[in-house]
């Protein structure tokens, strides 16, 4: 029988010519804290890299940032990438996600329909964005403190 770790992959980092290392970083530091095994891609990163990676790690999350304003053309398309490398993880994007930020909510509608499961913008505290994704992936305190005593 094999046994799985109960930590959870992430893939983190920055999409599109963005350089904004700041975020990601404080994000790392918030999930692995939490307890997820978080591979960090780094800034500048391309949609490719984003795929390879969830696929190499066997991510349970994909959580793109973005924070210069362009995430909206840097992530068309992104869902096809991540279907055609047959990556199954639930996405999130965060961040400064559209210049002038007029109505979150409308940006928030755009992404939804990019194909994200959750979209934050860039006030959210980490801990929300961790709490959301213990929530999508059913990971229950209550579970990995039975784990932890059971093993």
């Amino acid at each position: 029988m094999v046994l799985h770790t109960m930590s959870q992959t992430v893939v983190l980092g920055v999409i599109g010519s963005d350089a904004h290392v700041v975020g990601i970083t404080i994000l790392e530091q918030a999930f692995s804290a939490a307890g997820f095994d978080v591979i960090n891609l780094g800034v500048q990163t391309s949609q490719e890299e984003f795929a390879e990676a969830a696929v190499d790690h066997d991510a349970e999350a994909v959580l793109v940032s973005s924070l210069y304003g362009h995430a909206e053309q840097d992530c068309q398309g992104f869902h096809e990438v991540l279907d055609a490398a047959e990556v199954d993880a639930v996405t999130y994007i965060g961040g400064n996600l559209a210049v002038g930020q007029d109505e979150f909510e409308q940006t928030r509608r755009t992404f939804r329909e990019l194909g994200f499961d959750r979209v934050f913008d860039s006030e959210t505290d980490p801990e929300d964005a961790i709490e959301a994704l213990r929530q999508d992936l059913q990971i229950t305190p209550t579970e990995s403190e039975r784990a932890t005593i059971s093993s």
